[in-house]
């Protein structure tokens, strides 16, 4: 079994369409896809909205995405790409530990397994990181930052990183990591989909 993990350092700048992407390219590979979203204080995890509830069973929320569902949320879409299953998990802040038993518990039932997340590297070393960055855009997750030194590959589109708008970010990070291209909207090229499999199958033979 491959698990693959797909991060970046800010919202809306691809991950989700990448994590579709593998999943479109290699249909051989059977994905059960996971998209991981943590709340800061004052939203639910149970359903993402506003609130000031502070009970235990609100600090975590698993939901699967089923056929015919909506197709536009982020786990409709890996789902409509071709997993055959897909999940949603949500937690507070600070709070992706408690989702773990679960989220292990369906990576043991799977075949392969993708994951939309930096977070989770804490808990668990995929077979292969990569991580979608934007140069234009300023704003850089710390999760994102504590990670990128581990990417196997950055995503940048058109494979340019030129002089990023980051601060406090040391291109040295990402120094002698493959740079590839994403081409909007094909975010998933040949080229990203052949290293992928290359990697996989190098590391199922280690």
């Amino acid at each position: 079994m491959a698990i693959v993990v797909v991060g970046g350092h800010t919202r809306n700048i691809g991950k989700t369409s990448v994590v579709a992407g593998l999943i479109a390219a290699m249909p051989e590979m059977h994905w059960t896809a996971f998209k991981i979203t943590q709340f800061g204080h004052g939203m639910c995890s149970a359903n993402g909205e506003p609130c000031d509830c502070e009970t235990a069973e609100h600090t975590v929320a698993v939901s699967e995405e089923r056929v015919g569902g909506d197709a536009t949320t982020d786990s409709g879409r890996y789902l409509a790409a071709g997993a055959m299953r897909s999940f949603w998990v949500r937690t507070r802040q600070g709070d992706l530990s408690e989702a773990m038993p679960r989220i292990r518990k369906e990576i043991e039932r799977a075949e392969n397994v993708v994951i939309e997340s930096n977070s989770i590297l804490r808990f668990l070393r995929p077979d292969l990181y990569l991580s979608v960055l934007d140069p234009e855009t300023a704003d850089f997750k710390d999760s994102a930052k504590y990670f990128l030194d581990r990417a196997d590959a950055v995503l940048v589109a058109e494979g340019v990183l030129g002089r990023p708008e980051w601060k406090g970010v040391s291109l040295k990070l990402v120094e002698g990591t493959p740079v590839l291209a994403m081409r909007p909207p094909v975010y998933v090229t040949e080229e990203v989909a052949g290293f992928v499999r290359e990697r996989l199958r190098v590391r199922a033979v280690v």
